[in-house]
């Protein structure tokens, strides 16, 4: 799955529940539930900075008045995790020995495992 946003605030390390916007013709900042997609124009906070936000003098604050919480995993997120467990358990075919003496491969290279992709997740395999 993907891993949690993070609240934008420099240092903090608690997930992100609310995404604040600001709009800046109408001098407003609007703290709503936690966008579905980070934005490049808005920040993620987590329920501590949400609750706490204040604006610029002059500014108001419209903040949602119900409960902060984080977003449920998305099928998206599930399948990718789905896929990957299966990819990790697929067994890998060992490599054939290189040949130490093989004009085609003169400097031969330590045998490294295959690592997988799938979507936003990758596999990594253990160490031997």
């Amino acid at each position: 799955m993907r891993s949690p946003r993070r609240c934008s605030r420099n240092g903090c390390p608690r997930q992100a529940v609310a995404t604040l916007t600001y709009v800046y013709n109408e001098s407003t900042a609007v703290v709503g539930p936690l966008a579905a997609f980070a934005e490049p124009h808005t920040y993620d906070l987590c329920e501590q900075h949400a609750r706490s936000l204040t604006a610029p003098r002059g500014w108001d604050v419209v903040r949602h008045e119900g409960e902060f919480e984080p977003p449920p995993p998305t099928t998206d997120d599930l399948v990718a995790l789905a896929e990957a467990v299966r990819e990790a358990a697929r067994p890998v075919a060992p490599r054939p020995p290189q040949d130490d003496h093989d004009p085609h491969h003169p400097h031969p290279h330590p045998q490294t495992p295959p690592t997988g992709r799938r979507g936003h997740l990758r596999v990594i395999p253990p160490n031997h």
